[in-house]
């Protein structure tokens, strides 16, 4: 098993589960990958819960449910999430909001409100690292 470098992630393992992936949403799910990883230089990408998940500077921002097969399903599972206000967001946890997407032409239609989502995630994350 590889190490995963704070840089880099595991872009590599990513590709490989991504090239295996079995799933009736799996060109969306690229879709929305390239889009996460074009947000900013800093997000990596590595495999949680059996799902491409996405970090900030060693933080989780995102990370795919691949379990349902009715849409595509992303868990924002920060602790900053919850003060990011956003209509894609969905769920009133304390730490914890999901977005759905139904198919391609939903993919291409949220793709300006999910990288302001990540964007305004990262700003409250960076926020939070100069206040520590």
């Amino acid at each position: 098993m590889r190490k995963t470098n704070a840089s880099t992630g595991n872009t590599e393992q990513v590709n490989d589960f991504m090239e295996k992936l079995d799933h009736p949403f799996k060109t969306e799910v690229q879709m929305i990958r390239e889009m996460i990883m074009k947000v900013n230089k800093d997000i990596t990408e590595e495999i949680k819960w059996k799902a491409p998940s996405f970090r900030y500077k060693g933080e989780y921002l995102v990370t795919f449910n691949l379990w349902e097969k009715e849409h595509i399903h992303l868990v924002f599972h920060n602790p900053m999430i919850s003060k990011v206000k956003s209509k894609l967001l969905e769920g009133d946890y304390d730490h914890r909001r999901m977005a759905h997407f139904s198919d391609a032409n939903d993919v291409k239609a949220k793709k300006t409100a999910l990288e302001k989502v990540l964007r305004d995630l990262i700003k409250l994350q960076n926020k939070k690292e100069e206040n520590l």
